[in-house]
């Protein structure tokens, strides 16, 4: 039998790092966005939360805090944005009204430490990520 050709892109994202104030707080919002925990040091100054196609977000203690509502240095991908948009207002996570630009619909919530989480909808289409 053939084999099958992967069809996914050669290269990925592997790790994003985002400085925070609390860790554990960071880690459990993350966690409700849909991210899944894979570690969390006992002295709760590092985190490890993976996205779908493995991507590992690295959030870490940090001394300095962003301006209130500064945008994360990452935007969060998902295939329906109006479904997710009203599954994060339902767990009362205040989400921006939805914008709709030439390629992406998206909106906003606001994270713990002052960083603002950007939620995107899909361009990848029917192809394999």
């Amino acid at each position: 039998m053939a084999k099958k050709k992967d069809e996914r892109p050669p290269v990925a994202v592997g790790h994003v790092h985002l400085p925070v104030k609390n860790v554990p707080k960071s880690s459990a919002f993350l966690q409700e966005l849909g991210l899944r925990p894979i570690f969390e040091n006992e002295k709760q100054t590092f985190a490890v939360l993976e996205l779908r196609g493995g991507t590992h977000l690295i959030i870490e203690k940090s001394r300095k805090r962003p301006k209130e509502g500064t945008q994360a240095p990452v935007d969060f991908m998902v295939d329906d944005v109006k479904k997710a948009r009203a599954k994060y207002a339902k767990l009362g996570m205040k989400p921006t009204r939805i914008k709709t630009g030439s390629v992406h619909s998206s909106f906003f919530i606001p994270g713990p430490g002052g960083w603002s989480f950007k939620i995107t909808s899909s361009h990848a289409g029917k192809r394999p990520v």
